[in-house]
């Protein structure tokens, strides 16, 4: 089954992009279980298909795609790649980074460390391979710190009286409507 993002590299590309957006430094741990979160969860919403082209192997720091670790070892890599993600994927990875870049990198880590996905492949191997549909298992039995329902679809708030509101992040200079 083909993947619905060409490269892996478009990937990285959106988080550290959001990440510089938004001032943050994006540490390179973090970006890969960003990545490996981003698959798990895409999988599971997704009935098994693929994000992204991409291998994780379960190493001592955690999950990796090692192209995308050693690509960005010295920084962002200066590629001539065409940039290009699904207005669907935008939104998906968006509600991923939404989710989880509010945790430390530790804390993601230590979570996708305790998945039976990657407990699967440290057994049988440093750096072995971290299987997709062990990944989609792990995280869609709610083992995790959330259900994929809680990324990919917006909570619904309501006013007093029950009417349903969208709510968006304030920026300042943003016009209120009349």
């Amino acid at each position: 089954m083909p993947a619905n993002v060409s490269n892996a590299f478009n990937v990285a590309f959106f988080f550290v992009d959001i990440a510089l957006s938004e001032n943050t430094y994006l540490q390179p741990q973090k970006l890969q279980s960003l990545m490996f979160l981003s698959q798990s969860y895409y999988a599971v919403a997704y009935e098994g298909r693929k994000l992204m082209p991409a291998v994780f192997v379960a190493d001592e720091r955690g999950p990796l795609e090692p192209n995308i670790y050693m690509a960005f070892s010295k920084g962002r890599p200066d590629l001539d790649a065409d940039y290009f993600l699904l207005p669907e994927v935008e939104k998906f990875l968006t509600a991923i980074w939404g989710r989880f870049s509010i945790h430390s990198t530790d804390k993601i880590t230590n979570m996708i460390k305790k998945t039976e996905a990657f407990k699967l492949a440290k057994r049988r191997g440093n750096r072995a391979e971290i299987m997709l549909k062990d990944m989609q298992n792990s995280f869609s039995h709610g083992h995790i710190e959330a259900n994929v329902d809680s990324i990919i679809k917006p909570r619904v708030y309501r006013t007093q009286s029950g009417r349903p509101v969208t709510v968006k992040a304030w920026k300042p200079g943003d016009k209120v409507p009349d």
